[in-house]
């Protein structure tokens, strides 16, 4: 108990850790930021601070907003340039053509909702990000779409938190779960989906089969 930094270290170290993780992760589609909040959720709960959690949320959600209207933005500048960017080549390295056409179909249909939806499925706010740059949207539409997203995405994932703290009295214990639960949501709709093209190319009448 000794070694273990009182709650105000933990605070003062903790909370600008997590609003530069979970920026970075909007940023660089590479971070697993819904671990980083679920764990950071699991450390809050064992904490005495009754807004301890209000907190979590407040940074995590202010962390994915800017990072989300930063990397938007970003985008802009290379959909406006005859060159494109980096930025923009990044994020249609991360949209395959198919979830492409799917979240440009369902902007089409309903708008700026489907921010919400995409911030909560895995891999899917990058398609919707893109599409709605091709579409030319403008930034302030998109930050009043992506506001209520980010608000759903942290509450989202401090709730796996939540979970995970309460089933152990141990912080550490809550965050293995945590972190499993997130890699699990994470990962589990990607693998399903290589599963199925395999299933797909081993059946007998497949186009790529042979007799």
């Amino acid at each position: 108990m000794a070694g273990v930094p009182p709650e105000s270290t933990q605070r003062a170290v903790g909370y600008p850790s997590l609003f530069l993780l979970v920026a970075l992760g909007a940023l660089v589609p590479v971070v697993p930021t819904g671990a980083v909040v679920s764990s950071a959720t699991v450390v809050a709960l064992h904490q005495t601070a009754p807004l301890a959690l209000v907190q979590v949320f407040a940074v995590a959600a202010a962390a994915a907003f800017a990072g989300d209207m930063t990397l938007y933005w970003l985008g802009q500048r290379g959909v406006r340039s005859r060159n494109g960017s980096r930025w923009l080549e990044q994020l249609r390295g991360h949209a395959a053509p198919d979830r492409l056409e799917q979240a440009q179909a369902r902007l089409a249909e309903n708008g700026t909702t489907v921010l919400v939806l995409s911030r909560l499925i895995p891999a899917g706010r990058i398609p919707v990000m893109l599409a709605c740059l091709l579409a030319r949207m403008p930034l302030a539409a998109f930050a009043r779409g992506n506001l209520p997203a980010c608000l759903a995405w942290a509450v989202t994932y401090q709730l796996i938190g939540i979970l995970g703290g309460s089933l152990f009295a141990q912080p550490w214990q809550g965050v293995a779960v945590a972190v499993g639960l997130t890699v699990l949501i994470s990962a589990g709709p990607a693998l399903w989906r290589r599963l199925r093209r395999g299933r797909g190319r081993g059946r007998p009448d497949s186009p790529g089969s042979t007799a």
